[in-house]
């Protein structure tokens, strides 16, 4: 067996030594043994462990894929999380303040996504193991709030009824405030009997809700979401922020960024996770490519009290970002994209020129390529907050303040 010292962990969290030799499960500075599988280390024998190293408090962790760094302490993932926005920023020749990390709790996550599959025996819902489509039965999970794991035993019931042996369902289980809401795609299709069958299911498991693919099949309560203080049920599957205590984090930075800016422009809106609070104080026109999202925020604003006005605007922002000369008349945005980031919709804000920017990011990489946009054009990132609301993952999110030059 050959050995090796660990000298980085990579992006994806395996530790990297000369080479590149990859090794699942390793820390910087340990000392390692395995059998090669092309440039991967596999059967990896921890031959001198580093002193970031912890027992995982899951007793699924070895074999789930739901977590890949819980062997880490917590004071070596922040720094490593904040290293990964660092780089990335670096990248592309950003420097700015670094502000603390704000890590959310252990057992805080209000949403999952469980694969569950009939068997020889009835079913089994789950996450799926490292590496494989084999799915792996909790009973236990330190990321999710412990009312999710009702999920996975609704989830098992579903593929008993709703597929095929060769089936595999994926079930999106968010935690509203009125109970679960459930949405499932990838089963048998819907007819009467299927119907009868999925609603005497949540009647039993006293679901909220229950949707299969795109129509609803049960509302036993509205699965309502408080967005800081704002009512809003959003459609099934709807994206929400992971955990409350980041979502309410996410809003106070935003709002702090956006102080005195008016009127504001939310572009990826979602169903009005910053829109609706921003409007507190302001009038704001929220912006987002579903348009049963943008009826969700509409309603939740319409029902809602001493708000300023909300419009919104189902509109691809990829294909057909707001131009330059339409946002010129806003004194403020916020912008929240996915993972690709918004290229185009930063070319049109840097040719704006609107004073201030908060923008959200789930993936450093492509707000670092959006910044660059930003400060090529003459503005400036202010600071920088990462994020950890996907704890124990390789995953890493960021709030940033980004402000026009004042010549």
């Amino acid at each position: 067996m050959s050995e090796f010292v660990i000298e980085r962990l990579g992006h994806l969290g395996d530790g990297i030594a000369e080479g590149p030799v990859y090794v699942p499960g390793a820390l910087p500075g340990e000392r390692v043994t395995g059998t090669f599988e092309g440039n991967v280390l596999r059967d990896v024998k921890i031959v001198e462990p580093c002193g970031m190293r912890v027992k995982a408090p899951c007793r699924h962790y070895k074999s789930c894929g739901g977590c890949q760094l819980q062997h880490a302490d917590d004071a070596f993932l922040a720094e490593w999380k904040i290293g990964i926005v660092r780089e990335a920023l670096a990248a592309q020749g950003i420097e700015t303040e670094m502000r603390e990390i704000a890590v959310s709790p252990a057992n805080a996550r209000r949403r999952a996504g469980f694969s569950a599959r009939r068997t020889k025996k009835g079913a089994t819902a789950g996450f799926h193991a490292k590496g494989s489509d084999l799915i792996v039965e909790l009973s236990e999970c330190h990321v999710l709030a412990p009312e999710l794991l009702e999920g996975a035993r609704a989830a098992q019931e579903l593929a008993r009824i709703g597929t095929s042996r060769k089936g595999e369902l994926s079930v999106a289980v968010t935690l509203s405030e009125a109970g679960l809401d459930v949405r499932v795609e990838g089963g048998k299709p819907l007819d009467g009997p299927l119907r009868i069958a999925l609603a005497q299911l949540a009647e039993a498991d006293d679901l909220a809700r229950l949707a299969w693919d795109d129509e609803t099949v049960v509302t036993r309560r509205p699965p309502i979401q408080d967005f800081d203080g704002i009512a809003v049920t959003p459609p099934p599957g709807a994206f929400l922020q992971a955990t409350k205590d980041s979502e309410r984090l996410l809003q106070d930075e935003v709002a702090a960024i956006l102080a005195g800016a008016e009127p504001v422009i939310d572009l990826f809106a979602g169903c009005g996770t910053f829109a609706l609070p921003l409007a507190r104080e302001r009038a704001v026109h929220a912006v987002e490519g579903s348009a049963v999202m943008t009826r969700a925020l509409d309603e939740g604003w319409r029902h809602s009290e001493r708000l300023k006005q909300v419009t919104v605007e189902a509109r691809d922002l990829f294909r057909q970002p707001i131009l330059a000369e339409d946002l010129k008349r806003f004194g403020g945005v916020v912008i929240d994209p996915p993972r690709a980031g918004a290229e185009a919709q930063c070319r049109e804000l840097a040719a704006a020129q609107v004073p201030v920017i908060a923008y959200v990011s789930c993936n450093p990489v492509t707000f670092a390529r959006d910044a660059e946009i930003l400060t090529d054009a003459g503005y400036v990132v202010e600071w920088v907050r990462p994020v950890d609301q996907f704890r124990w993952s390789v995953h890493v999110e960021l709030v940033a303040a980004i402000r026009r030059k004042i010549s």
